[in-house]
């Protein structure tokens, strides 16, 4: 693997770990402690995914929105038989979502804390539906079994989080 796939790789694979461990630290907080080292993990898994981004820019698209979106409707013909790049809008998308979230939380963190619960779980879902889609059905050999295990502890801990006999 030459060094601009393993830094693309890389960081992604780092922006996804902190960020479940972030939920995960998140769901077992008990003191503000944690929440502020949840804060922290958050905040370092999106600057890693930006960090992805930039290398799958610099090193795979030569800075070229219409270089990613080919590249991307290549990937999705080869997986479904679609020849449709739209999903790197909805990469944008989860990357300007990501980005929301942490201003929120930093910013604001009571009203972050209280909002409506069925914003918070929108939002879950939909980080949830791009972790498995990049980390699952897009990837590849082993790493399917570690964006899986991922997908599974991120449900795991917010399910644990949300039922009656847990929830703080």
């Amino acid at each position: 693997m030459e060094m601009g796939e393993w830094l693309t790789r890389g960081t992604i694979w780092l922006a996804l770990v902190l960020y479940v461990v972030a939920e995960s630290t998140t769901a077992l907080a008990s003191g503000s402690g944690s929440k502020a080292s949840a804060s922290w993990l958050n905040r370092a898994g999106l600057a890693a995914f930006v960090a992805h981004v930039a290398c799958a820019f610099h090193f795979f698209h030569d800075w070229s929105h219409t270089l990613a979106y080919t590249d991307t409707a290549r990937q999705t013909a080869a997986l479904v038989g679609w020849n449709w790049g739209g999903g790197l809008y909805i990469n944008y998308a989860f990357g300007f979502l990501w980005t929301i979230e942490v201003a929120w939380a930093w910013a604001m963190p009571v009203s972050f804390q209280q909002r409506a619960r069925w914003i918070t779980w929108v939002v879950r879902g939909f980080f949830l539906f791009m972790i498995f889609n990049g980390a699952v059905v897009f990837a590849h050999g082993g790493a399917r079994w570690l964006g899986l295990a991922l997908c599974t502890v991120l449900a795991g801990v917010w399910c644990r989080k949300e039922h009656p006999l847990t929830r703080r």
